[in-house]
């Protein structure tokens, strides 16, 4: 199993620590050789206040061996070449570490955040990869780019915007999903698939992998041919005192997922359908406070690892492995002895 993390260290999902401090761009380069020297098999950059793309081109710079990942950067808002163009230049800068997340974002923000008419996400997600692919395709091999789809038509590639062929033109592309519909995409055309970590081990088991099995057969493969990723909700802390503060804030978020209608598939598959709908007016009634009343203990631990950091490293592989071939974990990281506690961490969930 694959451990990833999400930069900086200690962000695992915003706002499980405190204080949430900002991303200083010009230390990411430092924080992934952090994550190198640590252990870790990639880093990973989500899109919210930064480029990922220029984030990751330093944290290139600054490391020889580790993966570096967008999760996810947004594909609907920019056109397929431009994002062809930016991972194959993260490819060209880290000599084949490159791992290219995509999400479809929802539809409130594609339309007015970036002023885009709105289309139904699986089918757009399958056309935009296949034009990111025939792309690469002629950069890599000088052949026409012919390209033809509901979304994209794609056929011209004049030498002045031809970077041209590069030494590991196969740039893993994966997709976010929780949907059926999306999940299906990401098992027919995808390299692996991101989950949200709404995701319970048994919405894993009942719901995304029969999809990915779908849509992987529409194009004679297996589920063998995609890599699951997976994002955990998890709480940890040193003991079991500090522990407890954690609980409290991963109880808020998971009634933050609880009142999102986009992730309702999830609650309702363990039972929660109705306590969801709770959650739903409580927010609408911007009724924050009273959210994790709704959340019991049952809840919080069927949907988040909780653990110390004697524990949660084997709690996490019991969880995932057989089912995940990725998993993303952080603890802050300040010195030597956090750097020994996050390897023990790795060594457990890799089962060493």
């Amino acid at each position: 199993m694959l451990v990833e993390t999400l930069l900086p260290l200690g962000k695992l999902d915003p706002g499980l620590r405190e204080p949430d401090t900002p991303l200083d761009i010009r230390s990411f380069g430092e924080g992934a050789a952090r994550a190198e020297e640590a252990g870790l098999d990639a880093v990973l950059v989500e899109e919210t206040k930064d480029d990922p793309f220029q984030l990751l081109a330093l944290g290139a710079a600054a490391t020889d061996r580790i993966g570096l990942g967008t999760s996810v950067a947004m594909a609907f808002p920019r056109s397929p070449t431009v994002t062809a163009m930016s991972a194959w230049s993260l490819q060209k800068v880290s000599n084949g570490r490159a791992i290219l997340g995509l999400g479809s974002q929802v539809r409130a923000h594609v339309e007015r955040r970036f002023g885009l008419p709105w289309s139904a996400p699986a089918p757009w997600m399958r056309d935009y990869v296949g034009a990111l692919r025939a792309v690469w395709n002629t950069w890599q091999t000088g052949e026409p780019l012919r390209y033809e789809s509901e979304h994209y038509s794609l056929d011209l590639m004049v030498p002045l915007f031809d970077p041209g062929p590069i030494d590991h033109p196969q740039i893993p592309v994966h997709v976010a999903a929780i949907g059926p519909n999306m999940c299906a995409v990401a098992g027919e055309v995808a390299d692996g698939v991101r989950l949200h970590p709404v995701c319970t081990p048994r919405f894993i088991d009942e719901e995304v992998l029969p999809a990915l099995a779908r849509g992987a057969a529409r194009t004679s493969r297996s589920l063998n041919d995609v890599e699951v990723c997976m994002k955990p909700l998890v709480g940890t802390a040193p003991n079991r005192e500090a522990l407890d503060s954690v609980i409290r804030t991963v109880r808020a978020r998971v009634a933050f997922y609880l009142s999102t209608p986009s992730y309702r598939r999830t609650f309702a598959l363990h039972g929660w359908e109705q306590v969801a709908r709770q959650a739903s007016e409580l927010s609408r009634a911007n009724r924050w406070d009273d959210l994790p009343t709704l959340v019991d203990d049952e809840m919080l631990h069927t949907v988040a690892t909780i653990g110390t950091y004697d524990d949660i490293g084997e709690l996490l592989r019991q969880r995932y492995l057989g089912r995940c071939d990725r998993i993303e974990f952080s603890i802050p990281v300040r010195d030597a002895d956090d750097v020994s506690r996050l390897r023990e961490i790795l060594g457990q969930i890799r089962g060493a």
